[in-house]
């Protein structure tokens, strides 16, 4: 069984089911769906440029300063590896507005890895996708996040766009 971290306690679902990876991605969606902007962030512990994330003025910092901001970080191409000793050393996981999900699928290798979320494509880790009311507004496909940046995008997805 593959142990899914969430701020609601923990779910557990069957490694690699595609059941699994069905209920975990429609759980995404319903955040997602919300009213409030959502930071979907998908990392992997071995990932050097994800590891490089998380420093004192990272996502623990980002996360506390927006806590209207609803952060889910999703463990992907894992290789088995458990995120959580990475997410408590950078000062996430105490916080209201966070939640953590290790996907049922632990491939990295390209045929067999994780290639789409929320009908989005995944070529790239860390992904991070800032959305809005279920509307994808942001998307930094290729690479670390620099967090000035990721600011920006949170107060520009929190105003109303012209249709």
């Amino acid at each position: 069984m593959t142990l899914l971290l969430s701020g609601l306690g923990a779910t557990l679902y069957a490694a690699e089911s595609p059941a699994a990876a069905a209920a975990l991605e429609k759980e995404v969606a319903a955040i997602v769906a919300g009213p409030q902007v959502t930071v979907v962030h998908l990392w992997a512990p071995w990932c050097p440029n994800c590891r490089a994330e998380m420093t004192p003025d990272g996502w623990g910092k980002f996360v506390d300063e927006n806590p209207g901001v609803k952060v889910v970080f999703i463990n992907i191409w894992h290789k088995g590896q458990d995120g959580a000793p990475k997410l408590a050393a950078a000062g996430l996981g105490g916080q209201a507005n966070f939640v953590a999900f290790t996907h049922p699928n632990p491939a990295r290798k390209a045929g067999d890895r994780l290639e789409t979320m929320l009908g989005l494509p995944i070529s790239w880790i860390p992904t991070t996708w800032v959305f809005r009311e279920g509307k994808l507004r942001y998307a930094l496909n290729f690479g670390e996040v620099r967090f000035d940046m990721l600011q920006q995008m949170v107060r520009d997805a929190t105003k109303a766009w012209e249709r």
